[in-house]
């Protein structure tokens, strides 16, 4: 190779030595800026369809009464209860179960309207007509090994909806240590809210004692409609609410 060819191949290479640092300080990667995360859409709730006639549980509930109660109170509740989530982004796309497992006391709105929307919803489903009328297989099992008996349960039952002052519901769940449990609520609270509740857990078999689930027909006489509604709950409904935790 000849000299001049020599320098000229190193100038150009060393050229290339000097510049490319240069090159790489104005490639330099830019800080990442703070990127809020994505904001979930709330769900918007609907009211469920009732499944059967307003008469279809006569003479235990009149038809006027199923009537009132799903479409006005019911209905009532799932429309506040998009109203308040719509005014906050903190329950964005969760389920009802969700919103309910996170509220804290200062959300009253979604505290009472999320829980009359989901208490109802179970309701309208374990007073369904048909289905067995005593439970059985596993349910029964479970029952047994938690209360004693089918019996001694009912009359636990029963009592946590009598003793219930004022408005409220009595319960059967599975608690959080895997066992049945029964429990009593105030107001539109259910065992979901573990921020609120004594018991935790989840509900399989609800009863309402709002006046305004039996007023109409029962007047002041509670425990006749709590004797009347529990005759007639469908078991396969709450077995299949146990079978699927």
């Amino acid at each position: 190779m000849k000299k001049r060819e020599f320098l000229k191949l190193t100038g150009v290479v060393g050229t290339g030595i000097l510049v490319s640092p240069l090159l790489a300080c104005n490639n330099e990667p830019k800080p990442v800026e703070n990127v809020e995360p994505a904001i979930l859409p709330n769900t918007v709730f609907i009211l469920p369809e009732l499944g059967y006639a307003f008469t279809a549980l006569e003479p235990a509930v009149d038809a006027m009464t199923m009537e009132i109660h799903h479409d006005k109170h019911h209905g009532g509740y799932v429309t506040k209860l998009n109203a308040a989530l719509g005014e906050t982004t903190t329950f964005g796309g969760m389920t009802i179960e969700q919103i309910l497992a996170a509220i804290g006391e200062n959300d009253t709105a979604v505290r009472n309207n999320g829980g009359g929307h989901f208490n109802h919803s179970l309701f309208w489903k374990v007073i369904a007509p048909g289905g067995a009328n005593q439970p059985s297989g596993a349910l029964a099992e479970a029952i047994n090994a938690s209360f004693g008996s089918y019996d001694v349960f009912a009359q636990q039952f029963a009592d946590a909806g009598a003793k219930r002052f004022g408005s409220g519901w009595a319960w059967l769940s599975k608690g959080t240590d895997g066992k049945l449990v029964v429990s009593s609520t105030p107001n539109q609270d259910n065992p979901l809210m573990a921020n609120l509740v004594e018991v935790k857990g989840t509900p399989i078999l609800g009863l309402d004692v709002w006046e305004h689930a039996y007023y109409l027909q029962y007047q002041n006489r509670r425990a006749d409609y709590i004797s009347q509604v529990m005759a007639i709950v469908n078991w396969d409904a709450v077995a299949a609410n146990f079978a699927a935790l």
